[in-house]
């Protein structure tokens, strides 16, 4: 027995040196639990449909146990088979303890881009360089960064500099993947709390995703779309928001861009346009709103039967009540309209 309790001993802590996550948190285990949709509190919803597992997958910013076994912010991930039922939560992604903002996460997307996954995720800090005006928000860094990884389960790993690959003079935030002419670029959103009239950004990313490639070339401004009516404030600025970019090529053709702001108070979806069909614009704004009842950042995908979704939050209200709305949507060639909601 005695010889038994030093082999125990000696056997665990090898198994956890040897099979133990080294990558900033602990071992990757799911609660087990089973969520339906409608209990689920989800902001800015994102869901990459797996074909090699035929999984669905959602992501969401979180708290996870970084490598102590302490709460440290990252991301976690839900799996389903029928965009119902969810299992999770799974930790995919923590913050490195090193990592230059290791703030609050917002917004997270996965990519599966050339044989590997990519987390573009809006990092927060508490760091504040000024105050505009006494009813303003503060400026505090703010910047997507992007992360990579084999498996849609992570763990999703930092590039070697650790730094937002939004430039570090910009609160910038909602990054997104797109690719043209096998050039990968990331749009990001210029924040308005430091310009008032918050903007879309295109920046080329380098082959690996590792770093940008040249200054960012601004597409077009929230103001621009007559349905983003902003906040008027009495005595201070206007602001437009722009939140939530996400790219989508039509089966005519066309280059559509779905963003977020508000129109009359209430968070919308709109749909911006390429006129030349290229990510560098120009863009133009289509008139019609696809989602005008308060909630947005939405993203599209295809189920394993090919039918196109779309996914956002709602309502944009704080509090918990932030739910994951999913709609059929319908592509017409020259816009998208919305179709049948699911699970109501």
């Amino acid at each position: 027995m005695r010889e038994f309790k030093l082999l125990k001993a000696f056997l665990i802590p090898l198994a956890l040196l040897i099979f133990g996550n080294s990558h900033n948190f602990a071992q990757n285990k799911p609660l087990n639990e089973i969520i339906d949709i409608k209990d689920l509190y989800v902001r800015d919803p994102f869901i990459v449909a797996d074909p090699a597992t035929k999984n669905y997958y959602l992501y969401k910013a979180g708290r996870v146990k970084g490598k102590d076994g302490t709460e440290v912010n990252g991301v976690v991930a839900y799996k389903s088979k029928d965009l119902r039922k969810w299992k999770g939560p799974y930790h995919v992604f923590a913050i490195p303890a090193d990592n230059w903002v290791k703030g609050v996460v917002w917004a997270p997307e996965v990519h599966q881009y050339k044989g590997k996954y990519y987390l573009f995720a809006t990092l927060n800090s508490e760091i504040e360089w000024k105050k505009k005006a006494d009813n303003w928000p503060a400026y505090t860094f703010r910047g997507t960064q992007i992360f990579y990884a084999d498996s849609p389960l992570g763990p999703f790993l930092a590039f070697d500099e650790k730094m937002p690959h939004t430039p570090m003079d910009r609160m910038a935030l909602d990054g997104t993947l797109w690719e043209e002419n096998g050039i990968p670029y990331m749009i990001y959103c210029h924040e308005w709390v430091q310009i008032e009239d918050g903007a879309m950004e295109l920046v080329q990313l380098a082959p690996d995703l590792s770093k940008t490639i040249g200054a960012s070339q601004t597409l077009f401004n929230a103001s621009v779309a007559p349905w983003s009516t902003g906040t008027h404030r009495v005595n201070g600025p206007s602001s437009y928001v722009t939140d939530g970019c996400f790219l989508y090529t039509t089966t005519t053709g066309k280059l559509l861009m779905m963003w977020s702001s508000f129109k009359d108070g209430s968070y919308a979806i709109g749909l911006a346009e390429s006129t030349t069909g290229k990510v560098s614009g120009p863009w133009i704004q289509q008139k019609d709103l696809l989602f005008s009842e308060n909630g947005g950042h939405g993203m599209l995908f295809k189920t394993f039967e090919g039918q196109l979704m779309l996914t956002f939050h709602g309502p944009n209200s704080p509090g918990g009540s932030e739910r994951m709305l999913i709609f059929e949507i319908e592509d017409v060639g020259n816009t998208l309209t919305l179709k049948t909601q699911l699970f109501k």
